[in-house]
């Protein structure tokens, strides 16, 4: 990044944020309690890491488990904006660790950056003894800064690991170092605020016309919903749900299926039912490594090879006009 531009650090809240009313503990406390100001005033030397001048701005401040489309609209144009400014090169989001693979990659969706843009968390409060959030914010901020971000996408750092918004999943709710890349490893590592990468960047043009801005108000984003294949199913059950979420405008529908994306025989008559209604589907596995691999010759245009949260979000944006999402 050229060292006349801005970094702007957005925080939207999260465990990064959060306060333990017994010093030290590493559960039991309050997510988002701290502005993102405080946040940065826990790492003395960012400001030598970014090489940069610093901007800091709060954006929202929740518990990332009660994420909502409301914040993922206001977070998208904000974005936007500030991407199209020429002084700024970049920007970190604080965000909480529950969601932030699906910020991530409605980010990316709508982006397309050019500019690095990095979420990074913590699995911590800020109040715990070994709080990892100064370090992971510290991480965010090198790589933003470094030469070799830009073109990449969104991307998320944590535990010292940088992760494409495509690749990266929350896979443990304890341990700090709690993500990975789906089986793929990570895009890189950030040492003593060096970044190292996997490979080399291959820079990319920023979508035209601030996609992001093209989003209608959140109140008017289709709702999509998950429904799990799972030993006893019940079809009568499962058609009730089905016309229910019909009935209460649910658009679309996102089976989360075992194995190769197989589903139980119980859940065909709701499924064949919502089809008929028009309810769009899409079909993915609840393995957490690898992708549904479909037979030559037998293409199903409901499989997505995307996580089940991810392809939500993908069909959510194909059914408001966006193009789909390529697996």
């Amino acid at each position: 990044m050229e060292r006349d531009k801005n970094i702007v650090i957005l925080g939207t809240g999260g465990t990064i944020a959060g306060v333990a009313e017994q010093a030290g503990t590493s559960v039991g406390y309050r997510a988002a309690q701290l502005g993102v100001a405080q946040l940065l005033q826990a790492v003395p030397d960012l400001q030598c890491v970014a090489a940069a001048s610093l901007q800091a701005e709060q954006l929202a401040q929740l518990d990332s488990k009660d994420m909502d489309h409301a914040t993922w609209h206001a977070l998208a144009l904000r974005c936007a904006q500030l991407l199209g400014r020429d002084d700024v090169g970049g920007m970190v989001i604080t965000h909480g660790t529950d969601t932030l693979e699906e910020t991530a990659w409605f980010l990316q969706c709508v982006l397309h950056p050019a500019k690095p843009v990095v979420l990074t968390c913590a699995m911590r409060p800020a109040t715990a003894v070994s709080a990892d959030g100064p370090g992971n914010l510290r991480d965010a901020v090198a790589c933003v800064a470094d030469a070799q971000a830009a073109g990449r996408g969104v991307l998320a750092v944590v535990a010292g690991r940088v992760f494409s918004a495509r690749q990266v999943r929350k896979v443990h709710p304890y341990r700090v170092d709690a993500f990975d890349g789906s089986g793929v490893g990570p895009e890189g590592w950030v040492e003593e605020g060096q970044l190292r990468w996997a490979k080399s960047g291959m820079p990319q043009a920023a979508s035209a016309g601030s996609p992001a801005r093209a989003l209608p108000p959140a109140d008017h984003w289709p709702q999509v919903e998950l429904l799990h294949s799972h030993a006893g199913c019940s079809s009568a059950v499962t058609l009730t749900v089905m016309q229910a979420w019909h009935a209460a405008g649910v658009r679309g529908v996102v089976v989360v299926g075992t194995g190769n994306g197989t589903i139980h025989q119980a859940l065909g008559p709701a499924l064949e039912w919502a089809q008929a209604k028009g309810m769009a589907l899409r079909i993915t596995t609840r393995c957490e490594e690898g992708q549904v691999v479909q037979a030559q010759g037998e293409q199903d245009a409901r499989a997505t090879s995307l996580p089940a949260v991810k392809a939500r979000i993908s069909l959510m944006l194909e059914l408001m006009g966006w193009p789909r999402s390529p697996d």
